[in-house]
C-alpha cells in the first residue's frame, strides 16, 4: 500500500477530515491534500513522527512500502516466493538501519535489489525442471 493510501485510510478510521489531520501535523492543508492525493511524500522526517501519533500507528508503517513488493512475489511465486521476499525485506531493513544512506538511495538500492528479485526468479523458472515446476510456476513461464 502506497503512503498516500495508508494515511487516506488511517484518517478515515479516525472520522477526521483533511484539514484536522493537517493542523495536527503542524502542515498547511494543501501540503497535506498533496500526499494524499496526488502521491507526494513529506520533505521532513518530523511530519512522518507527527502523523504516526496521530493515527497512533508505527512510523515505520508509514516510511515503508514493502508490502507490495511482498504481495507481487506472494501472487508470482505463491508461499515460498512470499516468504523469500519477507526474508530479503528483513534482511535490507537490518542493512539500512545505520542511516548511513540517503531517503532517495535507499529508495534506489530497494528498488534495484526487487528487479533483481523477481529477474533471479523468472531465469529460475527456465532452468528448472519441469517435474519439479508447479502448476502456477508452469503458468507463469506460458505468459512469456
Amino acid at each position: 500500500m502506497k503512503f498516500a493510501d495508508k494515511i487516506r485510510q488511517l484518517r478515515q478510521e479516525q472520522h477526521l477530515t483533511q484539514a484536522q489531520v493537517a493542523e495536527a501535523a503542524g502542515i498547511t492543508r494543501r501540503n497535506y491534500i498533496s500526499y494524499e492525493k496526488d502521491g507526494r511524500y513529506p520533505r521532513n522526517r518530523q511530519i512522518y513522527y507527527r502523523l504516526a501519533d496521530l493515527f497512533g500507528c508505527d512510523v515505520n508503517y508509514l516510511l515503508t512500502e514493502d508490502e507490495l513488493f511482498i504481495d507481487r512475489a506472494s501472487e508470482e511465486y505463491g508461499s515460498r516466493g512470499r516468504r523469500q521476499a519477507e526474508i530479503l525485506v528483513k534482511q535490507l531493513s537490518g542493512l539500512f538501519a545505520g542511516g548511513e544512506l540517503s531517503d532517495h538511495d535507499r529508495d534506489a538500492v530497494m528498488i534495484a535489489l526487487q528487479k533483481a528479485y523477481f529477474d533471479c526468479k523468472e531465469d529460475n523458472l527456465k532452468f528448472t525442471p519441469k517435474k519439479y515446476l508447479t502448476s502456477s510456476d508452469d503458468d507463469t513461464s506460458e505468459k512469456k
